[in-house]
């Protein structure tokens, strides 16, 4: 499987690691130099858990993304979070079970929140975006609104995740953080974004996969128009190039039609 922002980790260790291997994973960490998240705040901020993936050769593994809630009961995440044993993006379940977490900026201490089963997927025919259905609406937590407004060159974009701080040993964090990065280019697919503040390398890392880049507004609410899709090893400098959401905003609608 290929998707850098994705978190891997082994319950059977020697197979995962032939199945790595073979398949050219390279593990995705939190945001790294970014800030924690107060509390209650973006809490359309998901967290998903995956355990009981089949590991090509046999055996599972378990693993995790991040994402938003964008309707009542669906959360939008990187389409890499869903793969099969060969590595390839499906439209399904692929784990055991797959949790999302919703509505608790600290896995552990916060109160309220929401966990609920991932029943459904929908990929994206475009961009490497997937569409989950929670197993019922979430109806206490405002959904990120998804822009069908393309980005500009300069636009300042937050992001938040649950991922690791580093690539070193990449251990996901139980606290929401979040950090802004820059515009420098749009693609048909995808963006090219820098680091800005808390640091000019603050980047998203492993298990950061799926988080949403959303623009922020001082008398209306945030706007998503892109996730966490792919970069270097974090933290680092360079290009992070997340997939857009803007320009596949109508098939988002389409697809959780306000549900």
């Amino acid at each position: 499987m290929s998707g850098k922002r994705t978190m891997i980790a082994a319950t059977t260790v020697a197979v995962v690691a032939a199945g790595i291997t073979m398949l050219g994973i390279v593990p995705a960490n939190a945001i790294a130099n970014g800030e924690p998240v107060k509390d209650g705040k973006y809490r359309f901020s998901a967290k998903l858990t995956m355990t009981g993936i089949p590991v090509l050769g046999g055996g599972t593994r378990n693993s995790a993304c991040s994402g938003a809630l964008v309707a009542p009961q669906w959360v939008i995440t990187a389409g890499h979070c869903f793969r099969d044993e060969n590595g390839v993006r499906v439209s399904r379940p692929v784990a055991a079970s797959t949790v999302a977490t919703v509505g608790r900026t600290d896995l552990v201490t916060s109160p309220g929140g929401h966990d609920l089963e991932i029943v459904e997927v929908r990929q994206s025919a475009t961009a490497d975006v997937a569409l989950a259905k929670l197993a019922e609406p979430i109806t206490d937590v405002k959904p990120l609104k998804v822009s069908s407004r393309a980005p500009k060159v300069g636009d300042v974009l937050r992001l938040t995740g649950y991922g690791s701080l580093t690539s070193t040993n990449p251990t996901p964090v139980t606290h929401l953080n979040t950090g802004q990065m820059e515009v420098e280019s749009l693609r048909e697919a995808n963006l090219g974004v820098r680091g800005l503040a808390p640091r000019p390398d603050t980047t998203p890392c492993p298990y950061d996969s799926g988080g949403p880049f959303f623009r922020e507004f001082r008398w209306r609410a945030p706007e998503l128009v892109a996730v966490v899709s792919n970069g270097p090893s974090c933290p680092h400098t360079g290009i992070e190039t997340p997939a857009r959401t803007d320009n596949i905003a109508d098939w988002i609608r389409d697809t959780t039609n306000g549900r």
